[in-house]
């Protein structure tokens, strides 16, 4: 049985989703985990998401998260690649943007994605903020599939 990859044994990047809903805010991000250990591991289950506040893992900002689809390990090899896409309630409009729900957006330089047993890992996108309204993302399982 193989190990769950350490936390040390990961980097984790974050990207805009190519489909995500219309809006100004992020949307959508995948969030691309690749092994940079030596050592073929497995990712499995749900991530926890916290918005990173002033883009310091001390000052994060749970969010609500909803899971969506069947969590089943992944097994990851030297340099290979897991996923997961992180699914925001949209932001409406243009420049500073309001929420649908009368809330005010929130916007972070960063967030911190955990896996259990895989640590958690402060990222940011590779273009823009994580913009998002109501504290809430639906979250796909680790998956081996580039979305």
């Amino acid at each position: 049985m193989l190990a769950t990859c350490a936390a040390k044994s990961l980097e984790v990047t974050a990207r805009q989703a190519a489909q995500r809903p219309v809006g100004t805010g992020t949307g959508a991000a995948i969030v691309t985990f690749t092994n940079v250990s030596g050592r073929t591991c497995v990712l499995k289950g749900h991530p926890t998401v916290a918005g990173a506040g002033n883009g310091s893992p001390g000052h994060n900002s749970p969010l609500k998260v909803t899971p969506v689809g069947a969590a089943a390990p992944v097994t990851v090899a030297p340099g290979g690649k897991a996923w997961v896409k992180l699914t925001f309630v949209q932001v409406q409009g243009e420049a500073d943007g309001y929420c649908a729900s009368g809330a005010d957006p929130s916007v972070y330089p960063t967030v911190v994605v955990g896996l259990t047993g895989s640590g958690a890992h402060q990222v940011a996108l590779d273009d823009g903020q994580f913009a998002e309204c109501d504290d809430t993302v639906t979250v796909t399982a680790v998956t081996a599939a580039a979305s």
